[in-house]
């Protein structure tokens, strides 16, 4: 039973880190066919804001956190004004230009502050039954995560940013050609999507090291989690993270963290040959056959 509830809560946090990572990153591509390589760094930026304002401006936790996402939104503004624009619409160029904004980011943030930060203390104690001890910060976690995907299907689906956002998707001349500005929608997703990685950063700073290099393993794991869920944003990463983190949890609970992520690897090759378009359109392809069988 102890192996059980161990396992349940290993899941738990791998489920919320992978979409929690991905979702900010599945938006900034889903809309604008931006690449966004240094999605880790924003990430990283978060636990350090998160960091500096706990431990530095002396603020709560929450206040801290809540600090990490307005920096970060305003940041990844300011990122897509100066930088991102230019590239719409080059592939290419904006991988370029968001790996060399990465590299900048890690080496900046460790001639600022060095190798380490101290650590945050987790939040909201453990739960302990007998030889089972485990953080509830973890459930708080996973909690979290459904809510994010919830706002971000609510925001996509019930406001006038979500319309625009989604008109600009299927036709961007015609969206232009009825009075959206397509600029502006680009500026509102990316801060968006940099917002949620900074939130992301925020809430993984109790529970790892925050350093200057710990964007690069969020940035595989988030691009793992785009590719395998395929083109719905909430259902594709909720699938997705579901799926990779049970992969992820089991194996390197029963072996380790190298072989947990090779197997996940292994199962991102795997769906990617069966399904080309992900779990979600796996998914809407039956949803369809299986709506024209009862027609």
């Amino acid at each position: 039973m102890v192996n059980g509830l161990n396992l349940a809560f290993q899941y738990l946090q791998q489920f919320s880190v992978l979409v929690l990572a991905a979702v900010g990153l599945a938006i900034i591509f889903g809309i604008m066919g931006v690449i966004n390589l240094a999605h880790g760094e924003f990430i990283m930026v978060g636990a350090y804001a998160t960091v500096f304002g706990y431990h530095d401006l002396g603020l709560p936790l929450l206040a801290s956190m809540g600090l990490a996402v307005v920096v970060t939104a305003a940041f990844g503004f300011v990122v897509e004004r100066l930088l991102i624009k230019r590239t719409y619409g080059r592939l290419f160029d904006s991988m370029v230009v968001t790996l060399g904004l990465s590299l900048v980011l890690s080496q900046g943030m460790l001639v600022l502050r060095g190798t380490s930060e101290p650590s945050i203390p987790t939040p909201f104690g453990t739960i302990t039954y007998g030889a089972f001890s485990q953080s509830l910060y973890k459930v708080a976690l996973a909690l979290v995560a459904v809510g994010v995907l919830a706002v971000v299907y609510w925001l996509f689906t019930q406001t006038a940013y979500g319309v625009r956002a989604r008109a600009t998707i299927q036709n961007e001349e015609m969206s232009r050609a009825l009075g959206v500005t397509t600029e502006r929608v680009y500026s509102q997703t990316f801060a968006i999507g940099s917002a949620l990685a900074g939130l992301t950063g925020a809430l993984l700073a109790p529970l790892v090291s925050v350093n200057p290099t710990m964007g690069g393993t969020y940035l595989v794991k988030s691009f793992v989690v785009v590719v395998v869920g395929g083109p719905s944003v909430v259902l594709g990463t909720g699938l997705s993270g579901g799926l990779l983190g049970a992969v992820d949890a089991g194996v390197t609970y029963f072996y380790d963290q190298t072989m947990g992520s090779i197997v996940l690897l292994v199962v991102t090759v795997f769906v990617i040959r069966f399904f080309q378009d992900g779990i979600t359109g796996f998914v809407e392809r039956a949803r369809d056959r299986l709506a024209a069988e009862g027609a």
